[in-house]
Protein backbone atom coordinates (compact mmCIF):
# COMPACT_ATOMS: atom_id res chain seq x y z
CA UNK A 1 0.00 0.00 0.00
CA UNK A 2 1.06 3.63 -0.58
CA UNK A 3 0.04 6.76 0.79
CA UNK A 4 -3.00 8.29 -0.30
CA UNK A 5 -2.50 11.85 -2.31
CA UNK A 6 -4.77 13.50 -0.97
CA UNK A 7 -4.84 13.08 2.91
CA UNK A 8 -0.76 11.96 2.88
CA UNK A 9 -1.89 9.33 5.16
CA UNK A 10 -1.18 5.59 4.60
CA UNK A 11 -4.14 3.72 4.10
CA UNK A 12 -4.33 1.48 6.81
CA UNK A 13 -2.84 4.23 9.35
CA UNK A 14 -7.11 5.72 8.78
CA UNK A 15 -8.36 4.32 11.62
CA UNK A 16 -5.26 5.35 13.55
CA UNK A 17 -5.97 9.65 13.64
CA UNK A 18 -6.71 9.83 17.40
CA UNK A 19 -3.30 8.70 18.56
CA UNK A 20 -0.90 10.76 20.38
CA UNK A 21 2.18 10.44 18.68
CA UNK A 22 0.88 10.31 14.51
CA UNK A 23 -2.52 10.69 14.46
CA UNK A 24 -4.00 14.26 13.00
CA UNK A 25 -6.77 14.38 14.86
CA UNK A 26 -5.73 14.49 18.10
CA UNK A 27 -4.67 18.11 18.82
CA UNK A 28 -1.34 17.34 21.06
CA UNK A 29 -0.02 14.79 18.75
CA UNK A 30 3.65 14.62 18.01
CA UNK A 31 2.46 14.44 14.14
CA UNK A 32 4.63 11.51 13.22
CA UNK A 33 4.62 10.69 9.43
CA UNK A 34 6.02 6.69 8.46
CA UNK A 35 7.06 6.47 4.97
CA UNK A 36 9.09 3.29 3.37
CA UNK A 37 13.18 3.48 3.73
CA UNK A 38 13.91 1.51 0.78
CA UNK A 39 14.77 -1.79 2.47
CA UNK A 40 11.84 -3.03 3.81
CA UNK A 41 11.54 -1.20 6.51
CA UNK A 42 9.78 2.35 7.61
CA UNK A 43 11.36 5.88 8.98
CA UNK A 44 10.36 9.11 9.90
CA UNK A 45 11.95 12.49 10.44
CA UNK A 46 10.88 14.59 14.07
CA UNK A 47 12.05 17.54 15.26
CA UNK A 48 12.09 18.13 18.76
CA UNK A 49 11.49 20.51 20.89
CA UNK A 50 12.01 21.77 25.17
CA UNK A 51 8.31 21.05 25.77
CA UNK A 52 9.38 17.19 25.74
CA UNK A 53 12.08 17.30 27.59
CA UNK A 54 12.75 15.15 30.95
CA UNK A 55 16.02 15.90 32.21
CA UNK A 56 17.39 20.16 31.62
CA UNK A 57 17.39 19.60 27.87
CA UNK A 58 17.45 16.56 27.76
CA UNK A 59 14.20 14.47 25.57
CA UNK A 60 12.24 12.70 28.12
CA UNK A 61 12.91 9.16 27.75
CA UNK A 62 9.23 7.91 28.21
CA UNK A 63 8.94 9.99 24.74
CA UNK A 64 11.99 8.14 23.01
CA UNK A 65 10.16 5.36 24.31
CA UNK A 66 6.88 6.05 22.37
CA UNK A 67 8.30 7.56 19.56
CA UNK A 68 10.38 3.69 19.11
CA UNK A 69 7.11 1.95 19.74
CA UNK A 70 5.26 4.00 17.46
CA UNK A 71 7.46 3.65 14.53
CA UNK A 72 7.45 -0.34 15.10
CA UNK A 73 3.86 0.09 15.39
CA UNK A 74 3.50 1.50 12.06
CA UNK A 75 5.99 -1.39 10.54
CA UNK A 76 2.36 -3.50 10.86
CA UNK A 77 -0.16 -0.60 10.27
CA UNK A 78 1.57 -0.44 6.88
CA UNK A 79 0.92 -4.47 6.18
CA UNK A 80 -2.94 -3.91 7.23
CA UNK A 81 -2.22 -5.96 10.64
CA UNK A 82 -3.85 -4.73 13.73
CA UNK A 83 -1.52 -5.68 16.60
CA UNK A 84 -0.66 -4.70 20.09
CA UNK A 85 2.79 -3.68 21.83
CA UNK A 86 3.28 -7.31 24.61
CA UNK A 87 6.64 -6.40 25.28
CA UNK A 88 9.06 -3.61 24.64
CA UNK A 89 12.64 -2.95 25.28
CA UNK A 90 14.47 -0.07 25.02
CA UNK A 91 17.97 0.66 25.36
CA UNK A 92 18.92 4.32 25.93
CA UNK A 93 22.70 4.89 24.46
CA UNK A 94 23.00 8.80 24.41
CA UNK A 95 21.24 11.51 26.25
CA UNK A 96 18.46 12.65 22.90
CA UNK A 97 19.06 16.83 23.07
CA UNK A 98 15.77 18.46 23.03
CA UNK A 99 16.73 21.14 20.00
CA UNK A 100 17.01 19.27 16.59
CA UNK A 101 15.49 16.97 14.58
CA UNK A 102 15.64 12.99 14.72
CA UNK A 103 15.41 9.76 12.49
CA UNK A 104 13.31 6.89 13.70
CA UNK A 105 13.43 3.49 11.78
CA UNK A 106 12.07 0.39 12.46
CA UNK A 107 11.87 -2.99 10.71
CA UNK A 108 10.37 -6.51 11.34
CA UNK A 109 12.68 -9.33 11.99
CA UNK A 110 10.31 -12.09 12.30
CA UNK A 111 6.93 -12.52 11.36
CA UNK A 112 5.15 -15.90 12.47
CA UNK A 113 1.40 -14.95 12.67
CA UNK A 114 -0.10 -14.23 15.73
CA UNK A 115 3.26 -13.22 16.88
CA UNK A 116 5.80 -10.17 15.61
CA UNK A 117 9.78 -9.32 16.76
CA UNK A 118 10.59 -5.57 15.56
CA UNK A 119 13.44 -3.49 16.04
CA UNK A 120 13.60 0.41 15.84
CA UNK A 121 16.50 3.05 16.50
CA UNK A 122 16.30 7.31 17.46
CA UNK A 123 18.97 8.77 15.23
CA UNK A 124 20.82 12.20 15.49
CA UNK A 125 23.19 13.46 13.04
CA UNK A 126 24.11 9.43 12.29
CA UNK A 127 24.55 8.60 15.41
CA UNK A 128 21.87 5.95 17.42
CA UNK A 129 21.07 7.46 20.77
CA UNK A 130 18.51 4.63 21.60
CA UNK A 131 17.39 1.31 20.38
CA UNK A 132 14.18 -0.46 20.82
CA UNK A 133 12.76 -4.20 20.16
CA UNK A 134 9.61 -5.48 20.89
CA UNK A 135 7.57 -7.99 20.74
CA UNK A 136 3.50 -7.65 19.11
CA UNK A 137 0.62 -10.53 19.26
CA UNK A 138 -2.06 -10.12 16.67
CA UNK A 139 -5.04 -8.16 17.46
CA UNK A 140 -8.33 -9.76 16.92
CA UNK A 141 -10.75 -7.05 17.15
CA UNK A 142 -11.01 -3.11 17.90
CA UNK A 143 -11.43 -2.44 21.75
CA UNK A 144 -12.76 0.99 20.15
CA UNK A 145 -15.35 -1.02 17.86
CA UNK A 146 -16.83 -2.97 20.52
CA UNK A 147 -17.22 -0.02 23.33
CA UNK A 148 -21.21 0.71 24.54
CA UNK A 149 -21.99 4.46 23.82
Amino acid sequence: MTTDPETGHHPASLRHGDCLLCGWRDPLSLGLRFTHDGNGGLRALFRVGPELQGYDGILHGGVISALLDAAMTHCLIHRGVPALTAELKVRYLLPVPCDGELRISARILEARPPLYRISAELMRNGDVYATASASFIHRECDPAASASP
